[in-house]
């Protein structure tokens, strides 16, 4: 009995009582850093004297939160979808509201407003199966195997939910790259799966090597059931884009080994190294011929919210299906009707990203200029990322061939590794808030990616705008020199 008379009573859920998988569940791009980035903002907000003015957060792939502006094409779509009456407002292009009322059209009641199809509006799809067969130069795609998703995580975790099986020895195992992006990690504990961790080669650009795919493969069997292999290319966070001949090499792997391929290509069009190219896994599967093509289980990602787009917030995307078995598609079907249907505007601007303005119409030259100058500009500040941080002693970083960041590797003194651990904390986790506290600027420690054991590193991104880059490229150089010279 409380003192005011009200009897109480142990909560039903409590930290002891929860979901035990949840609480495994860790997620380093808004983990303990960011945090307190965004408690540095408010103190700054309220007055509080800090060393630096500002919080600069490099923590996350969050196009429109760095600056960089939207495609006006697809905005003004969506105003047009949201608000149909602007349909009669004169200063809107006619190839953009041909767009809309094609989408409208599509939708219960002409209103983005209403639900959808649980696998997405039917002429989306089809948009995208067009679009793909044009990327991958006429290999044909079925729209029935297009399923539209809330960004590409969606379909991820949803991919990995119908692989769940087993216990014990028997139980599903995942193979995912080591530095890999968290939503691997996290889902995989979440749904209790056993985490297979590859690594990439960071001597060689980050590139896969399949005798190490052989060598994580064969330990697992000794624990678990192995059934899939996760790809990410262009790479996050290692910024890696792999060569033809690795990912010919990846498939026969799959196809020896039985392994379903989960290809994450949401990067496809950050392409910025000289002699790189994005090569998609299903089209290479296709050019190996049916002793492949008509074997190897594929799923493949895409989202709205990377590329030239940068639309995270509207949480569109897609995935593609390839030799599904029938009775599991179905099922498929069954799982993604749960949650009704994806986010309506995010269908809509998947649609618009798959079906742009084309020669001849009224929007096509300010698209193109607009889409140019983004992907112009990220590909300089790849540039500019690499060469401005191997100019710093004890701090050495890849090429940065594609995606939108860059995964240095650091030197850390061992007087510094020693004060981490007596504190509890992983070494780059305490580089990196010192940085925060002391310049403020937010980065991830790699060890919220996954790295070598023994070795440090970083992600940032270089969304940016240059001119703010080159500030936080040049505080991060002057961090790091005053923090050796501290420890050694």
């Amino acid at each position: 009995m409380s003192e005011n008379g009200v009897v109480s009573r142990a909560k039903v859920l409590t930290i002891d009582t929860m979901n035990p998988t949840v609480k495994k569940v860790e997620y380093a791009v808004r983990g303990p850093i960011v945090q307190r980035a965004v408690e540095l903002e408010r103190e700054l907000a309220e007055g509080m004297k800090k060393p630096f003015a500002e919080v600069i957060k490099a923590n996350i792939g969050d196009a429109h939160a760095m600056g960089q502006q939207p495609i006006t094409f697809f905005r003004q779509v969506l105003a047009l979808c949201s608000y149909p009456e602007l349909l009669n407002d004169s200063t809107f292009p006619e190839d953009a509201k041909s767009r809309a009322r094609r989408i409208l059209q599509s939708c219960g009641g002409n209103s983005m407003g209403s639900y959808t199809a649980s696998q997405g509006i039917d002429s989306v799809r089809q948009d995208v199966a067009r679009y793909i067969e044009r990327r991958d130069g006429g290999v044909p795609c079925d729209p029935d195997d297009i399923y539209l998703t809330t960004g590409a995580s969606d379909g991820i975790v949803t991919m990995l939910k119908l692989l769940m099986c087993g216990e014990g020895a028997a139980c599903t195992g995942v193979m995912i790259s080591i530095p890999q992006y968290p939503l691997y990690s996290a889902a995989l504990a979440e749904l209790g799966a056993v985490q297979i961790n590859y690594y990439l080669n960071e001597e060689n650009c980050w590139s896969m090597d399949i005798s190490e795919l052989h060598r994580a493969l064969d330990e697992a069997r000794e624990y678990c059931n192995p059934r899939a292999l996760c790809i990410i290319n262009p790479g996050n966070p290692t910024g890696q884009v792999q060569s033809r001949q690795c990912i010919e090499d990846v498939i026969r792997f799959a196809a020896k080994e039985r392994l379903l391929l989960m290809a994450d290509e949401v990067y496809q069009d950050n392409v910025y190294a000289d002699g790189c190219q994005f090569h998609s896994f299903k089209k290479v599967l296709f050019e190996m011929g049916p002793e492949y093509s008509d074997t190897v289980e594929l799923v493949s990602f895409h989202s709205t919210s990377k590329c030239y787009m940068g639309e995270c917030g509207f949480r569109g995307g897609y995935m593609e299906i390839i030799n599904m078995d029938k009775e599991v598609k179905a099922q498929l079907t069954k799982l993604v009707s749960v949650r009704l249907c994806p986010p309506v505007p995010g269908q809509a601007l998947m649609d618009l990203v798959v079906n742009p303005p084309q020669p001849g119409e009224p929007s096509y030259a300010k698209f193109i200029k607009e889409r140019t100058a983004t992907l112009s500009a990220l590909a300089e500040k790849a540039t500019l990322t690499e060469q401005v941080l191997n100019t710093v002693q004890g701090i050495s970083c890849n090429p940065v061939q594609g995606a939108m960041y860059s995964f240095p590797s650091i030197t850390i003194p061992e007087k510094a590794i020693k004060e981490a651990m007596d504190i509890g904390q992983q070494p780059d986790m305490f580089y990196c808030m010192r940085m925060l506290e002391e310049t403020g600027i937010c980065l991830v420690p790699g060890s919220g990616f996954g790295q070598k054991d023994g070795t440090y590193h970083f992600r940032m991104t270089i969304l940016p705008p240059k001119d703010k880059l080159q500030i936080l490229l040049k505080k991060v150089k002057e961090f790091h020199e005053k923090f050796t010279d501290e420890y050694s």
